[in-house]
């Protein structure tokens, strides 16, 4: 493949996969970290991608990381600045003559009323939209994988589950389905997708007990999901930005609203195979969901 694709973000859960997806189609890929020294883990894994510093209060940075790439995939960081971030990226990869730029965005970025991620993700599609620049917007719901990083403690040592999320339902999406999406997309004639917005989603809108019944059955003991306050929420999200603190409280009061329950089919149609089930997530996760011995 003659291309070069960049993927920034490239050490956090999406970007890991959407580099080891585009490693194994036998793209190029020049890996964004924020540090050298923690993107090692990659280049242990794939000798052959290149890692690239980028920091976004040292614009030579980006200058450096978007010398020679036709693509990228972009993820930028859940931070308040984030819609400065994204349209500094967006302008900085103009400038470098990228043929191509995918964003990873959110669920509803365009919904009315939004929440404010939604609006920060809005903000930053509309400046690509009217960059000029070839596009394709991936809105993905929530992450299956919050699962085994967000709440991996209160699994792992109370056989607990602890959201304020009530009876919501929440079409989960495995990461891994985003990464084929994006990597598929990033390995296509440039014309295919031009200007297309994705919703991806998984099989099924799941409540966090049938979440919690899953884990429970790939690591063999009983997993209860237990439905505390926003108050509670709030004081376990002490320890995060007061503003992104609101933004978490503001989207769990979506999802509990039932407003993140939508289903598509968009993974299936863009890959060729169904995403992945809750419980094949469980399965394949499940050691991350055992106490340490």
């Amino acid at each position: 493949m003659s291309h070069t694709i960049l993927v920034t973000g490239a050490t956090g859960t999406v970007g890991t996969e959407v580099v080891l997806d585009l490693v194994n189609r036998g793209a190029t890929v020049r890996a964004g970290v924020h540090s050298i020294i923690k993107g090692d883990r990659l280049r242990h894994i794939y000798p052959d991608i290149q890692l690239v510093e980028i920091d976004y209060n040292r614009p030579d940075t980006l200058h450096v990381a978007l010398t020679g790439v036709n693509r990228v995939f972009m993820i930028t960081p859940a931070t308040e600045n984030q819609v400065a971030i994204g349209k500094q990226l967006i302008e900085a990869a103009k400038q470098a003559g990228v043929q191509q730029l995918v964003k990873l965005s959110v669920a509803e970025a365009d919904a009315q009323p939004s929440i404010q991620l939604g609006r920060w993700h809005q903000a930053v599609e509309e400046h690509l939209v009217h960059s000029g620049l070839n596009y394709v917007l991936l809105r993905p719901c929530n992450f299956m994988q919050n699962f085994a990083n967000r709440n991996v403690d209160s699994i792992c040592h109370e056989n607990q589950i602890k959201l304020p999320l009530g009876e919501g339902r929440v079409s989960y999406i495995d990461v891994r389905d985003i990464a084929a999406v994006a990597a598929t997309i990033l390995t296509s004639d440039l014309g295919q997708h031009q200007g297309k917005t994705y919703t991806l989603t998984g099989p099924a809108a799941l409540t966090v007990q049938q979440v919690a019944d899953a884990i429970g059955q790939a690591v063999g003991r009983p997993i209860m999901y237990a439905d505390i306050s926003e108050a509670e929420a709030r004081q376990a999200l002490s320890q995060a930005p007061p503003v992104m603190a609101e933004v978490m409280l503001e989207l769990y009061r979506a999802d509990k609203d039932n407003r993140a329950a939508a289903i598509t089919n968009t993974v299936e149609q863009l890959t060729g195979r169904p995403p992945h089930t809750i419980a094949q997530f469980a399965h394949d996760y499940r050691q991350h969901f055992q106490p340490a011995s």
